[in-house]
């Protein structure tokens, strides 16, 4: 797959052979336009080629929205089996409840699940110490709010969110690749990962602070095709200005040229897209801290990307002309925003009496201020979270190192239930199983590790940006749990990642699959070998499933779909 930063190589670019310029000038360097849909297929079934053409248009969002269509009855099929608070369901769905009603998180009594589930909700008077912030909290609670406190209700927004993620990955391929076909398949790859499914229908955080990372790469990438449009649209103003000094932007064959006043000065105006990311992101580190790492790494990429747009343009000191028009703007519009974000994710505690610490300021050193003291009060609240965070050191059987992730070392079982013959519905002479197993589909993510080693030399050796983009988001979910190592911390953290592991296999599929223009022979080998990878994940998602969806099993299958020790 051609970078689309880049011209075709040319002599001294180590090729063997010479070939024209045929990438339409600058211009399209900078936005790579999508290509016009084939209707061949749609003309082989008879459609007249007008309708084809009508309908290979309208798959740039009939195809996701088919996808995710998929996802969606995958994910709220049995949605509220089984019916029990499963693994940390037991804080989440309760403070959920609790913001509800009270705008900030309760106590409980230590029976309150099983009360919950025979129909009771014993919601204490008390304030509860909680370490986690409120806004993937209050998603939950819109589920309890419409479904009640029921296992369907705290579970539906994060299945509701899972499905939507499919969808939202299926445009953020398509436009990354500029191929339907492409991101419909890293958003299929996404819909049958089991990490994201079981994360789908449980209520934890981590598949919110997913989605939210999604959502600010999605608008980082718009953003990024309509700043470098506004910038060939400027390009092209100084290659029409009669009053201007010709400057040469313009080829003899009427292709647009870099032109270095423009590249270096251009102001690329209102950016709304990248406000809308500052939000998402804002809302990433309302749910879990751990958005603080991506807000940090998507800083430093749109920073990158805007150099990248003025190097394209014709500035010869690109970080200088960055810096100087577009550094400060893309703080102002992702981090201030982000803060702002996060700080009214808070507006129960701040605006409901009896939360935790919400009075610690004026009973321990008044300013005079409601505001100063409420915010002096917040401050030291996340004071005493953070020395949790960083000091949560206690030992539990499913934890991992994030060495393990990539390859699924030591996933986390939700809920497991074995059953002897005649308990229960087993019928089975060695007994039974049933298992929530918080386990990404095997195939696809050994699949994806090579696929990162893909994109590392893509962007290592080709400067490719959109290899980047997808390590930069592997990176950010990753690398910063090796510095807390001695924390307890667990796989299903790697949720994170799972949207940027389906672009790496997407994007390593899109090369073996081949160039435009290469031989029919080359094509179905690519086609067949693509095909093969597809299937496989598809088959291991579906051979999976009963332990990813609390199917019982008999004891013997169960055993066979623990291919590791430490699955166990």
């Amino acid at each position: 797959m051609p970078s689309p930063d880049r011209p075709p190589p040319g002599p001294g670019r180590g090729t063997r052979v010479h070939r024209p310029r045929t990438d339409g000038g600058v211009r399209r360097r900078l936005v790579p336009p999508f290509p016009e849909p084939g209707t061949r297929l749609w003309e082989y079934f008879g459609l007249a080629p007008g309708t084809a053409a009508r309908l290979a248009r309208a798959m740039g969002w009939v195809g996701p929205l088919l996808v995710a269509a998929v996802a969606g009855v995958l994910r709220f099929v049995r949605l509220d089996r089984p019916a029990v608070v499963m693994f940390d369901e037991t804080y989440y769905a309760k403070d959920a409840w609790a913001l509800l009603r009270r705008g900030w998180e309760a106590n409980w009594p230590e029976d309150a699940n099983q009360r919950i589930l025979d129909g009771v909700v014993p919601l204490g008077d008390t304030a509860s110490y909680v370490v986690h912030p409120p806004a993937g909290k209050w998603l939950i609670a819109l589920g309890e709010w419409a479904f009640g406190m029921t296992p369907f209700g705290w579970r539906f927004v994060p299945a509701l969110l899972g499905a939507l993620s499919v969808l939202m990955l299926c445009r953020i391929g398509r436009r990354l690749f500029r191929s339907t076909a492409l991101g419909c398949l890293a958003g299929l790859f996404m819909a049958v990962d089991g990490l994201h499914f079981v994360m789908s229908r449980a209520a934890l955080l981590d598949l919110i602070l997913m989605f939210w990372v999604l959502a600010a790469f999605g608008c980082l990438l718009v953003d990024r095709d309509r700043s470098r449009a506004r910038m060939a649209a400027a390009l092209e103003d100084a290659a029409r200005d009669p009053d201007r000094p010709p400057r040469g932007n313009r080829s003899d064959d009427g292709m647009l040229r870099p032109d270095t006043e423009t590249g270096r000065r251009a102001r690329l105006g209102w950016r709304p897209w990248r406000i809308a990311a500052g939000v998402c992101l804002g809302l990433a580190c309302a749910t879990k801290w751990s958005g603080l790492w991506v807000l940090a790494a998507f800083g430093i990429m749109i920073v990158l990307w805007d150099a990248a747009t003025r190097r394209t343009a014709g500035a010869p000191r690109p970080y200088r002309a960055m810096l100087r028009r577009d550094a400060v703007p893309a703080f102002l519009s992702t981090v201030p925003v982000a803060v702002v974000v996060y700080l009214a994710s808070w507006a129960g505690w701040f605006l409901r009496p009896g939360g935790y610490h919400r009075d610690w300021a004026a009973e321990n050193a008044p300013t005079g201020h409601p505001v100063g003291d409420a915010l002096r009060s917040l401050w030291h609240y996340h004071a005493e979270v953070y020395g949790f965070h960083v000091g949560l050191d206690s030992e539990h059987s499913y934890q991992s190192n994030p060495w393990s992730w990539l390859v699924a070392g030591r996933p986390v079982s939700f809920f497991y239930l074995s059953e002897e013959e005649g308990e229960g519905a087993c019928r089975e002479a060695g007994g039974c199983a049933r298992e929530v197993l918080a386990l990404g589909t095997p195939l696809l993510w050994w699949a994806a590790c090579a696929a990162l080693v893909y994109c590392l030399w893509r962007w290592a050796a080709r400067r490719d940006w959109r290899a980047g983009a997808i390590l930069c988001g592997t990176a950010a979910g990753l690398l910063p749990w090796f510095l807390y190592q001695d924390r307890t911390i667990y796989y299903f953290y790697a949720v994170v990642l799972v949207p940027f592991l389906c672009l790496a296999l997407t994007m390593a599929l899109g090369a073996v699959l081949g160039p435009p223009g290469c031989p029919e022979r080359r094509r179905v080998v690519g086609i067949t070998a693509c095909g093969i990878v597809v299937l496989a994940v598809v088959w291991n998602f579906v051979f999976f499933y009963p332990v990813y969806a609390d199917v019982p099993l008999p004891m013997d299958g169960w055993r066979a779909r623990m291919w590791l020790p430490t699955w166990i």
